[in-house]
């Protein structure tokens, strides 16, 4: 049995409304938080980056496990905002967490699904005899232009997963990806901010790689939309994840708990996996999980969880988590991206 024996998270203290934001705009806040289906988003501090998020999330995911931290033969860090153009992140993270030098690291990028991607390569390590652990970490300071549509949604967190084959707490029942050349969402170098292609990122982008992964999978597995608990898809607003849902066959009831995204906004890589790990404070063991992200450019994943009896050993209260937080405003906010 392969699949995650750990996990942890990082979910800043800041918040700012949709409202706040749009009414600096001179938009209608009713009009736009019913367009994304979103009513806040957390924002990372002026002293934090998606490195100190990651540290967070790895270091929580990493506190109630029993192991011999040399034996993490694999770190990876899935990120679209690190804080160096030229130097790994995947290495300072592994230096911080008290991990010794022997072991493969490696930062990745596909937009949204950086870490899902990493989460293959580090459970196919795992499976190869080559690592013992692997340890996955997704983590943004997701930035916008002022202005943007993606100013409502984009935001900050991290979310870290530790990979191995004992005390399973998700077994990875199998997996599968589709991807295409879809240019929907994109930033040069010396670009500060991402541009997106619009209308262009949904229909023919979001929605049918997910869809395409999703059904091969279910394909592959033989397994039914109804045969889960739980369903969990990429959420860079709250509306996309309840129609994907819809289309592909599952319950709003199904999905609801992973919905996380009206509260913390999208904070890319972290995004859909945030929603895994809210799903977590509540599945039974037993209970199957179906997961897919999505990452611009194009591409998504898709997997299948079975929750095992170790889910009790390393279960935690998310929405506690997410309650701790406090208000900012629009310039404080620009303070805290370092706009202004």
């Amino acid at each position: 049995m392969t699949g995650i024996i750990s996990y942890g998270y990082y979910v800043p203290f800041n918040r700012i409304t949709v409202a706040e934001i749009a009414q600096r705009w001179g938009k209608t806040p009713s009009d736009i938080e019913k367009s994304l289906n979103i009513i806040e988003k957390a924002v990372a501090g002026v002293d934090e980056d998606a490195l100190t998020m990651a540290y967070e999330a790895s270091a929580q995911a990493l506190s109630d496990v029993h192991i011999n931290r040399n034996d993490i033969n694999a770190v990876f860090f899935g990120s679209e905002t690190p804080p160096y153009a030229v130097n790994p992140a995947s290495t300072i993270l592994a230096e911080f967490l008290g991990i010794e030098k022997r072991y493969l690291a490696y930062d990745t990028q596909f937009a949204c699904k950086a870490a899902t991607g990493a989460m293959i390569s580090g459970l196919s390590l795992i499976k190869s005899g080559f690592a013992k652990y692997s340890l996955v970490c997704a983590s943004d300071k997701a930035n916008s232009k002022p202005h943007d549509a993606l100013e409502y949604t984009a935001a900050s967190g991290s979310v870290s997963f530790l990979l191995g084959n004992d005390d399973v707490v998700l077994e990875v029942v199998d997996m599968d990806s589709f991807s295409s050349d879809t240019p929907d969402f994109w930033r040069r170098e010396g670009m500060r901010y991402p541009i997106h292609g619009g209308r262009f990122t949904g229909k023919p982008s979001y929605f049918h790689h997910i869809t395409q992964a999703s059904t091969a999978l279910l394909t592959k597995t033989g397994m039914k939309p109804e045969d889960f608990a739980h369903a969990v898809f990429h959420m860079p607003n709250g509306r996309f994840p309840l129609e994907i849902a819809s289309q592909l066959g599952f319950t709003k009831q199904q999905i609801e708990k992973s919905l996380v995204v009206r509260f913390l906004g999208n904070s890319y890589t972290a995004s859909a996996l945030m929603g895994l790990v809210s799903v977590l404070e509540h599945a039974k063991p037993g209970d199957y999980i179906f997961f897919a992200s999505y990452g611009s450019g194009a591409g998504s994943d898709s997997f299948i969880f079975k929750v095992t009896n170790n889910i009790e050993k390393c279960r935690r209260v998310f929405e506690k988590a997410i309650s701790k937080k406090g208000y900012i405003d629009y310039p404080m906010y620009l303070k805290c991206m370092g706009f202004i």
